[in-house]
């Protein structure tokens, strides 16, 4: 038994195809037959059940292949304690950041981590919060830039800023000449809103007090806050965006921007990994090149803001 043989079954495992698997492994489809029968034929046991059209493990091989993965993490683990070590800023990183995060903090932050991260190859990967989480243990994402903790005794949160809401509102709608907003007056039928999933929709329903009530747009999928910021400016309602979004607007459209009052809502960005990460130094590097990022005064809650 070796770890490429262990490598391949958990492929396997993954794939439920050995076309798949073995192209994701880079081998042939006989050479992964050939290597999966010699550690089932040293095992003395079945670990796939070949008999259906799409292979599955068998009751044993359950139990192999989640031991695999473990021993394949675990090799991982020293493996990025060898190269916290030796050369802790080189490497590979991947990523995953909200797509509410992503267009407002990337053009900022990548610059900086041109500048200070020559050698690091970085790979970004938008994600909604669940699947940020779900890809952190599956280990298929180094880090994850989310709004909101994990509550995961398996995930660790270390906080980088905050926040603020901020309306975004038409000119044909009778809130637009306000110069604040109060989130009782927000009309739940006027609104252009993400779909479920997205962690900055929820917080926002939950600010408004609007859960109870089912906005009239709600049944626009796969909608962007950018799509709907033009929707805003050329047709009519309401939407929200993020402080770093409304600070990368000219002034012909910081018009349609209005705060709201205080309490002003405002959320907690988070850098989350696992909690068995090791890159210590990689990641405290990340967080300064973020804080660089953004201004100074969103390192802090500030007066007057809420957490939502």
């Amino acid at each position: 038994m070796n770890l490429q043989q262990l490598e391949y079954i958990v492929s396997l495992g993954q794939h439920r195809h050995f076309g798949k698997a073995a192209e994701h492994c880079s081998i042939t489809q006989p050479t992964l037959s050939t290597m999966l029968q010699k550690l089932e034929d040293e095992l003395g046991v079945k670990i796939f059940d070949r008999s259906r059209q799409a292979i599955q493990p068998t009751p044993v091989g359950h139990k192999i292949l989640a031991q695999a993965a473990v021993i394949l993490r675990q090799v991982e683990i020293m493996r990025e304690i060898i190269t916290n070590e030796s050369n802790a800023l080189s490497g590979h990183l991947t990523i995953g950041v909200l797509p509410t995060i992503a267009p407002y903090l990337l053009p900022r932050l990548i610059p900086i981590l041109e500048r200070k991260l020559s050698k690091l190859s970085i790979t970004f990967v938008e994600l909604i919060t669940s699947a940020c989480l779900e890809h952190l243990r599956s280990d298929e994402i180094d880090v994850a830039l989310i709004a909101s903790l994990s509550e995961a005794e398996d995930l660790i949160d270390a906080p980088l800023y905050y926040e603020e809401f901020i309306a975004y509102i038409s000119e044909r709608e009778p809130l637009y000449e306000q110069q604040v907003l109060r989130s009782s007056e927000v009309d739940p039928t006027h609104l252009w809103l993400l779909d479920e999933g997205h962690c900055f929709r929820n917080q926002l329903l939950k600010f408004c007090a609007l859960r109870g009530n089912k906005p009239r747009r709600l049944d626009y999928n796969r909608g962007s806050l950018e799509t709907f910021m033009h929707m805003v400016e050329r047709g009519s309602g309401i939407t929200f965006i993020p402080e770093l979004c409304m600070l990368s607007l000219d002034q012909s459209r910081r018009r349609f921007a209005r705060p709201f009052t205080i309490p002003r809502p405002a959320r907690q960005i988070n850098l989350c990994t696992r909690a068995d990460f090791v890159r210590m130094k990689l990641k405290e590097v990340l967080m300064e090149c973020i804080l660089e990022a953004v201004p100074e005064e969103m390192h802090q809650l500030r007066v007057g803001q809420t957490l939502v």
